[in-house]
C-alpha cells in the first residue's frame, strides 16, 4: 500500500537556535527512569563498570534517531507511516508495542513514591492516579500540544542540569571521577557480577530514549516545522485549538535541484547538531553524573532494595553530609523529572496511535479527526494505567523493567525497518549510506545481542 507523493518546495531552514526543541523534548522525556533510577541503581549494586554500556547506547541511538529524522525531513511523513506504506501490519505491531511499553505507569508511580519521601507520607497509588488525570487535562487543553510538552520538558531539563552542577561542586569527589574514567576504559565490554541480562536490556532501553519514544521524533520535528514537515498541519487540541492535523497521509518530495539540495544539506547539518547537543550530550552528562553520585553515596551498602527506596537513602546522606536543602532539591528534581516524563510518554503513544489510525482507517471521517483520536488514546492509557495500579501492580522498579525491556525489543524491530525505508524509499542523493548505514547495521547487532541473550538466559532458568 503506497500513498501518493506530492512535490513541494523544501523550505529555507531557520537558524540553529530556532530549531532547538525536538531534542530537548526527547531528552526531557527520556531523562527519568534510566537516569534517576535504573542506571544509579545498577551502579549502586555493581559499581561503575557499566558506564561504557550507557555511552555506547547513546552513540547507537544518535545514529537511529537521525535516520528517523531523515525520513520526515525529506517527506513530511512519520516513519511509522512510511513503514505502513508497505504493510499496515507494521504500524499495528508498533502501536501495540508502544501501548504495552507505556501502559505500565512506572514513571508516574516512581515520581509519586519519591513525592511521599518529600512530603513525609501518603499513598503513591492515589497520588499517581491524580497525577495522571492532571496530565491528561493539561494535554487536553493545550492549544498546540507540542508547545506545552516542549515547555514542560525544557523546565525539567534546566532544573536537572542545575542539580547536577550542584552535586558536582558539593558531593562528587575527585577520586570518584577518576574511578569513573578508569572503569569506562578498562572495563569496556565487561558485565559486573550480579547484573542480569534482563537488567541490562532494561538499562539500554532506558538510556536516553528507547522503543517508540525514538519514533515520535518524526512527529515532534514535523510539529516544529522541520523540512517538509512544514507542509503538514500541527496536532492541536480539539477543545482549544483551531488547526486540523492532517494525519500524515500525504507524503511530500522536493525537487532535487541545486537550490533544494543546498537547503537539504543545511537542514541535515543543523538537525544533527541540534540532536547531538540537546539530546546526546545532555543524556551523556546526566547518566554519567547520576551514576557517579550513586557510586559516591551508595556503592557497597548492603541495605539497598530493588525499589526507589534507595533514593530516600541517598537523600538522607545528602542531608547528613551537606544539608537538608540538598535532600529537598534532590527529591524535588526526581519528582519533577519522573512526572514530566509521564506526561511525555502519554503524548508519545497518543501521537503514534492517532497518526496511524487516522491515516490508515479514518482518513475520510469528519468525527474522528487526529486531535480527537489523540485525546481518546491518551485517556484510554490513563484509565488502563490507573486500573493496573488499583489492581495491585504497584512496584515501580518492576514496572520500569517491563517497560524498558519492551523498549529495547521494539528498537531492534524498527532499526531493521529503517534500513529498508531510508535506502529504498528516498531519492538516491538523500538516502542513508556510508558510515551511517554501517551504524544502523551495528545498532541491529547491538540490540539483537542483548535481546537474544535475555531470552537464552530466561530459557536456561526454565
Amino acid at each position: 500500500m503506497l500513498t501518493e507523493t506530492t512535490t513541494r518546495e523544501l523550505p529555507e531552514p531557520p537558524g540553529l537556535r530556532k530549531m532547538v526543541g525536538p531534542g530537548v523534548v526527547a531528552v526531557g522525556i527520556g531523562m527519568a527512569a534510566g537516569e534517576i533510577i535504573l542506571w544509579p541503581y545498577l551502579t549502586a549494586i555493581g559499581g561503575l563498570g557499566l558506564l561504557w554500556l550507557a555511552f555506547t547506547t547513546l552513540a547507537v541511538q544518535f545514529v537511529i534517531n537521525m535516520e528517523i529524522e531523515r525520513y520526515t525531513l525529506a517527506t513530511g511523513q512519520t516513519v511509522v507511516a512510511g513503514f505502513s506504506r508497505w504493510w499496515k501490519g507494521w504500524g499495528i505491531i508498533i502501536c501495540l508495542a508502544g501501548a504495552f511499553q507505556y501502559v505500565w505507569p512506572g514513571w508516574a508511580t516512581s515520581g509519586s513514591t519519591v513525592f511521599t519521601y518529600l512530603i513525609g507520607g501518603g499513598d503513591p497509588v492515589w497520588i499517581t492516579v491524580a497525577t495522571l488525570v492532571v496530565i491528561g487535562a493539561l494535554l487536553s487543553l493545550s492549544k498546540v500540544v507540542y508547545k506545552t510538552v516542549e515547555r514542560v520538558e525544557t523546565v525539567k531539563v534546566v532544573l536537572t542540569l542545575f542539580f547536577l552542577a550542584v552535586v558536582v561542586v558539593f558531593v562528587i569527589s575527585l577520586s570518584t571521577w577518576g574511578d569513573g574514567a578508569k572503569a569506562t576504559v578498562t572495563e569496556f565490554g565487561q558485565i559486573p557480577d550480579g547484573i542480569t541480562f534482563t537488567m541490562l536490556l532494561s538499562a539500554i532501553g532506558a538510556a536516553g530514549a528507547g522503543g517508540v519514544h525514538n519514533l515520535v521524533l518524526s512527529n515532534w520535528i514535523r510539529d516544529k516545522r522541520y523540512g517538509m514537515g512544514a507542509h503538514v498541519p500541527r496536532l492541536v487540541s480539539p477543545i482549544t485549538g483551531q488547526e486540523e492535523a492532517a494525519g500524515g497521509g500525504d507524503r511530500y518530495q522536493f525537487p532535487l535541484d541545486e537550490t533544494s539540495m543546498s537547503r537539504w544539506n543545511l537542514w541535515w547539518k543543523r538537525a544533527n547538531v541540534e540532536h547531538l547537543v540537546t539530546f546526546v550530550a545532555v543524556c551523556f552528562v546526566t547518566i554519567g553524573v547520576m551514576s557517579l553520585l550513586a557510586y559516591e553515596t551508595l556503592f557497597g551498602r548492603g541495605d539497598l532494595k530493588s525499589d526507589p527506596s534507595f533514593l530516600r537513602i541517598q537523600g538522607d546522606i545528602f542531608e547528613a553530609e551537606v544539608g537538608t536543602w540538598l535532600k529537598l532539591l534532590f527529591l524535588a528534581v526526581a519528582v519533577v523529572s519522573l512526572w514530566a516524563a509521564a506526561m511525555g510518554l502519554l503524548d508519545i503513544i497518543g501521537r503514534l496511535a492517532s497518526d496511524f489510525l487516522r491515516r490508515n482507517y479514518l482518513t475520510d471521517s469528519t468525527r474522528w479527526t487526529e486531535p480527537r483520536l489523540y485525546l481518546l488514546v491518551v485517556w484510554i492509557e490513563i484509565v488502563l494505567g490507573s486500573a493496573i495500579l488499583l489492581a495491585g501492580f504497584t512496584q515501580p522498579l518492576g514496572l520500569l523493567i517491563v517497560s524498558t525491556c519492551a523498549a529495547s525489543v521494539v528498537t531492534l524491530l524498527y532499526s531493521i525497518l529503517l534500513v529498508r525505508l531510508n535506502t529504498k524509499d528516498l531519492p538516491a542523493p538523500i538516502r542513508v549510506r556510508g558510515w551511517r548505514l554501517g551504524g544502523l547495521l551495528l545498532a541491529i547487532a547491538f540490540y539483537g545481542f542483548f535481546a537474544i541473550a535475555m531470552v537464552v538466559t530466561q530459557l536456561d532458568k526454565l
